[in-house]
């Protein structure tokens, strides 16, 4: 018998049995779509950690303290352990060499921003002018601080998009007068917004670093009588050239705070492509995680698919002995019941395909993230359908091809 006349009676044996072949292959559907759906929504997550990242600035070093209490980083001085300091800052702005675009400091608490009736908490970010290219900043109203703001030690701030809205709504906040922790302080610009991006400014005020030092921060900000800063930003003018930076700067700041070769480091320095190594690598492994997940939905399809077709071919026990008493092989046997497996599991494929890209354009429609479909995942999700068909098929086929002739004609 051809094949494609296993293909036409294959097919014909699924038409007979519409209902029962429908709800055979829906494990397979399930199984597929969630496949093919996590897969976008992981490729998505990526795609844009890597945009937020890389929005926060291009090629960027950054310097942070080392030791501190588990779950203090970015919470407080009080657990902190280890510091930076403005002088840090200095010696890596007089001696870096190679390539370096700017090297900026900032120092960071939070406050209760006060204007009229509203109030706001609000991240308040000592900063210089540099800091603007340094974190790709753009300006949606008025200007940035320049470095005469710090030289003046001037009562000026810039606002993050929603600090804006909350505390002015629809009004222009320039020109206008707030209050941090009771200074009084002139807005004279506002950023445009970023979005739920790492190291966001949205939620943040940006002030002058040397009028935050003499005029709000304190004495949290002094440490051993040095002035502390929160983090050292460096922008490298090439990837190429980042690691000898690196190595640079911890050679400088080992120095700078007495470290012996053997002394444990007390602060770490962590590039743009350690952050991004380090998180796609989290959304990886949840990616896999989930779709495992996924996999049994198929494993459970293909055990649905083997149980029907055993199902099948206790059904048509004598079919199949009519079919070898007038010369039918083992082969052709086994092809036909192999076709009726692998098409299932097939149309099953493709429905979950089709209804996997439809549920990743829902999540995106939403807003709840944006889902990116690759070939890669659609391929992977459709050739695992067809494993899962040869692998649950291949038991009833041959169990099919395996009957004697005369005990199926008198099956009963």
């Amino acid at each position: 018998m051809l094949f494609s006349e296993n293909f036409r009676v294959a097919l014909r044996a699924l038409r007979a049995n519409k209902m029962r072949s429908m709800l055979t292959i829906l494990g397979i559907v399930i199984g597929v779509a969630t496949v093919v759906s996590l897969l976008a929504i992981g490729e998505g997550a990526t795609a844009d950690i890597t945009s937020q990242i890389q929005s926060g600035g291009s090629n960027l070093l950054v310097v942070s303290p080392g030791k501190q209490q588990k779950g203090a980083r970015f919470t407080g001085q009080s657990h902190q352990l280890s510091y930076l300091y403005y002088v840090d800052y200095q010696m890596l702005e007089r001696g870096l060499t190679g390539n370096i675009s700017a090297v900026v400091p900032i120092y960071q608490s939070s406050y209760t921003v006060k204007f009229g009736d509203d109030s706001f908490n609000a991240a308040t970010v000592g900063v210089l002018e540099d800091y603007q290219d340094v974190r790709s900043f753009e300006i949606a109203e008025g200007r940035f601080i320049t470095d005469g703001d710090n030289d003046s030690q001037a009562l000026v701030a810039v606002l993050g998009k929603t600090v804006a809205e909350e505390l002015f709504g629809v009004l222009s906040p320039l020109g206008k007068t707030l209050s941090i922790n009771g200074v009084k302080f002139q807005v004279v610009g506002v950023l445009e917004a970023k979005g739920a991006s790492f190291g966001s400014p949205d939620d943040s005020i940006l002030i002058p670093l040397e009028t935050g030092y003499n005029k709000l921060f304190g004495e949290t900000a002094i440490f051993n009588g040095k002035k502390v800063v929160n983090n050292i930003f460096v922008s490298v003018e090439t990837t190429e050239t980042m690691d000898t930076v690196s190595a640079q700067i911890e050679f400088m700041i080992r120095r700078s705070h007495s470290l012996e070769p053997s002394d444990e480091l007390d602060f770490y320095v962590q590039s743009q492509s350690d952050t991004l190594e380090t998180l796609n690598s989290v959304t990886q492994t949840l990616t896999i995680f989930l779709g495992a997940i996924a996999g049994i939905s198929l494993l459970v399809g293909g055990i649905g698919i083997m149980n029907i077709m055993l199902v099948s071919v206790t059904e048509r026990t004598k079919e199949i002995g009519l079919r070898k008493a007038v010369g039918a092989t083992k082969n052709q046997i086994l092809t036909q019941f192999l076709i009726e497996t692998v098409t299932l599991s097939l149309l099953g494929g493709v429905l979950g395909i089709l209804l996997g890209v439809l549920m990743a354009a829902v999540f995106t429609v939403t807003g709840l993230i944006t889902s990116v479909i690759t070939a890669d995942s659609v391929l992977m999700a459709f050739s695992f359908a067809l494993m899962i068909g040869i692998f649950f098929g291949i038991y009833p086929a041959f169990r099919a091809a395996e009957l004697h002739p005369m005990e199926a004609l008198r099956y009963e």
